[in-house]
């Protein structure tokens, strides 16, 4: 059972010494920190609510529980569902009853990873909740609507935070380099560490924090007053990616993955994913990519392609990251290890080509819309041949306008499913322009 608001020295943590003191210092999750809102209301004292903060790692959860222990009335009394028990919950409960009884101040529960707990140690707790003998602040990294039971949850208002951007974290770190809680000016960051610094955060405050610690020490040790970007890598043991986002090797890594699928060398494949995953591309850029790629270097060769690029796709939706990054990689090794064929995108783009260069006839008569009154006296559909009521199901019948009979626009490549697909389309081509019967 611990408490938060105790002074911090210079024995502790940066991310422990940088914890925010107020809400106007707390970065990001701005969606909840508006005059009047329900998490500033609690930090003021006057909304004895429970509350559930859900959201990724580093986002913020321990620090806003903790501005409501230094700013708040209230007795704050803190435990881990790591080590917690049901007596543990029951015990924090009997005193904070007892001083309620006496006239003492209301207590503040904080239970840090609730996920954790069973659930009968989460109904242990609904009683407490329901007559506000404890205000609840639990923090999950899980959705709660699953790793929570319900009572509990509908007794407790809901506050999602959303992970920190490269902003907020950059901001935090420029804080605590200068903050004479943090390191007080005594070394600074390179443009190239900094940058390293944002990617490997990923969004997680603390581990930004704990790396420049890390790195800090690093350079305080050997007289050195300024981090830079080999100082860094070896501190988070992570290699920077020479990758940038805006700039030329966006595009060129991404030429080379895609070539790569084309050329059928899934371990090239490979390598260029995980560069991109490692400098934080966006997960939705590569999946987009593998969707069209999908039908414009595959097509028919392999129908399954395009199912495999567009599951992966809602996959990355879905799930996230670093979990789709096992998505993207089936799709990188299906592509990769597809038959090819450029038979498809070819087919639209001659067929475009010819539209926008005239080659736009009349509809033949036997295929206008017949359904109207007076398409009969117009001559419309009249000699149209319905192929269902032949026994091949396939009528020798002009589809196209006069100007483009006999126009090839898709020409299978002859691999993987292609190759029966070539067998049948030549047959299908000769029946319908009336060189064979049916």
């Amino acid at each position: 059972m611990a408490s938060f608001g105790e002074p911090t020295d210079a024995t502790a943590p940066l991310a422990v010494r940088m914890r925010p003191r107020t809400l106007d210092e707390v970065v990001g999750q701005q969606h909840l920190l508006g005059p009047g809102s329900p998490l500033r209301r609690l930090v003021e004292g006057d909304a004895p609510m429970s509350v559930i903060l859900f959201g990724p790692p580093g986002t913020g959860k321990t620090s806003l529980a903790s501005i409501v222990s230094t700013a708040s009335s209230r007795r704050f009394v803190q435990l881990s569902a790591l080590n917690a028990g049901v007596k543990d919950v029951r015990a924090v409960i009997e005193t904070a009853k007892r001083t309620l009884e006496h006239g003492g101040r209301p207590t503040v529960l904080f239970i840090d990873e609730i996920h954790r707990f069973s659930k009968t140690q989460q109904d242990s707790l609904l009683a407490a909740v329901e007559a506000r003998t404890v205000t609840l602040v639990a923090a999950t990294t899980e959705n709660p609507f699953f790793s929570m039971v319900s009572p509990l949850l509908s007794r407790s208002l809901l506050l999602t935070l959303q992970p920190l951007t490269d902003d907020d974290i950059r901001g935090l770190v420029e804080r605590a380099l200068s903050d004479e809680r943090g390191l007080g000016d005594t070394v600074r960051l390179s443009g190239e560490a900094m940058a390293h610094l944002l990617r490997v955060a990923g969004g997680d405050a603390r581990r930004a924090l704990t790396a420049l610690e890390a790195a800090a020490g690093s350079a305080i040790a050997d007289g050195q007053s300024e981090i830079g970007l080999e100082r860094l890598e070896l501190a988070v043991d992570s290699a920077a990616v020479r990758y940038d986002r805006d700039g030329d090797q966006h595009y060129d890594v991404i030429s080379a993955f895609i070539k790569s699928i084309r050329g059928s060398d899934v371990d090239a494949a490979l390598h260029y994913l995980a560069r991109m995953i490692v400098a934080g591309e966006d997960p939705r850029f590569i999946a987009r990519r593998l969707v069209v790629h999908a039908s414009e270097d595959i097509g028919l060769a392999d129908p399954t392609a395009l199912l495999a690029a567009t599951a992966a796709a809602d996959a990355v939706a879905l799930i996230g990251m670093p979990e789709a990054r096992i998505n993207l990689a089936q799709a990188t090794i299906h592509l990769a290890l597809a038959p090819k064929s450029n038979a498809v995108v070819s087919a639209i783009d001659d067929a475009i080509a010819d539209v926008r260069g005239g080659l736009a006839g009349a509809v033949p008569m036997a295929l206008r819309d017949g359904h109207y009154k007076g398409a009969a006296k117009l001559g419309h559909a009249q000699t149209y041949i319905y192929p269902h009521s032949l026994p091949e199901g396939v009528a020798g019948q002009q589809y196209p306008p006069d100007e483009l009979v006999g126009r090839d626009y898709y020409r299978p490549a002859g691999r993987g499913a292609e190759r029966p697909i070539a067998e049948r389309l030549s047959k299908l081509r000769a029946v319908i322009r009336g060189r064979l019967r049916p």
